[in-house]
């Protein structure tokens, strides 16, 4: 993969969505090159010109080291982390050993960030054990919450603890992307705030309004923290999402020291995961499909609205 007159590249998968042609899009625009990733790259030299990245993780973990990329996530117990002024409920980072051994009543589960199996509320741990897939390792990482309504949920793409740009995505569980209103993004103001120095400099926070059923009123509330390079922008600015999906995942020699406790891991060519027949991003239009990705596959399909 080679830059053209020395041009910073966006690398994309090679799977489109509307949110990676809007992407491109702004790229080119801000005279950037775009280039389609069709097989795992060549490592290119070091230094400028640089290539940045929006698709997938698995592609990310194979891609990051010969493109000399720095990927950005927030860490796996962020949420977990995070104070119940901000969660509306109780979450708790575990394994998925424990959780399979001990749960006894319904709560969400989810992955921290990779989609490694749908994030749902499962009945118990025996729910929990039939619903993920059997090659995970017992101690593969799940955040476990308690079960909450969200009347709305909403997008926000935040750098350097401002939010540049934001989107409603779901209404009552259903996808219904719509402008950003003023009370979610004063709620995110707050939480960056309070705890930016927790997150990377670039980061989606998805945030909800919780419902109560008995006051018809409702609290704010964080849904979950997000790498912006594998995010659908819904009806964000795409050229505000631009911004910090290159921040997020750019080239490694021009991560900060502030961000570097943030850099993916798994993203060091190091026990890298491919799917059975080789590298594949799937995208899928089933809902179902859309809570997370296949056991094997990366799907940065539009977010199903999760109950959690």
């Amino acid at each position: 993969m080679r830059s053209e007159g020395g041009r910073p590249v966006l690398v994309t998968s090679p799977q489109l969505t509307s949110t990676t042609v809007l992407l491109s899009e702004a790229a080119a625009r801000r005279g950037m090159g775009v280039r389609v990733l069709d097989g795992l790259p060549d490592p290119v030299a070091p230094g400028p010109p640089w290539h940045h990245w929006y698709g997938g993780p698995l592609l990310a973990d194979r891609i990051a080291l010969p493109l000399g990329l720095g990927l950005l996530e927030p860490a796996d117990a962020w949420l977990a982390d995070l104070s119940e002024e901000f969660t509306a409920r109780r979450v708790v980072l575990t394994t998925l050993e424990e959780a399979t051994a001990t749960l006894r009543q319904p709560a969400f589960v989810k992955p921290p960030v990779d989609k490694s199996f749908p994030p749902a509320v499962y009945a118990d741990g025996d729910g929990l054990a039939r619903g993920v897939p059997g090659h995970l390792p017992p101690d593969t990482a799940v955040l476990v919450s308690e079960v909450v309504g969200f009347a709305g949920e909403f997008r926000l793409f935040a750098l350097d603890g401002r939010i540049v740009t934001g989107s409603r995505y779901a209404v009552h569980g259903r996808l219904d992307p719509g402008p950003l209103p003023a009370d979610a993004r004063r709620f995110g103001e707050r939480l960056l705030a309070e705890a930016g120095e927790s997150l990377p400099s670039a980061v989606v926070v998805d945030v909800g309004l919780v419902g109560d059923a008995e006051t018809g009123g409702g609290r704010w509330a964080v849904v979950e923290a997000n790498m912006p390079w594998f995010a659908h922008s819904y009806g964000a600015e795409p050229d505000r999402v631009l911004d910090v999906v290159l921040r997020a995942a750019g080239p490694l020699p021009l991560v900060t020291e502030r961000d570097r406790p943030f850099l993916r891991r798994r993203s060091t060519g190091a026990g890298a995961v491919v799917p059975a027949g080789g590298i594949r991003e799937e995208f899928g239009s089933d809902p179902a499909r859309c809570r997370g990705s296949a056991p094997g596959s990366d799907v940065p399909c539009e977010r199903h609205p999760e109950t959690g």
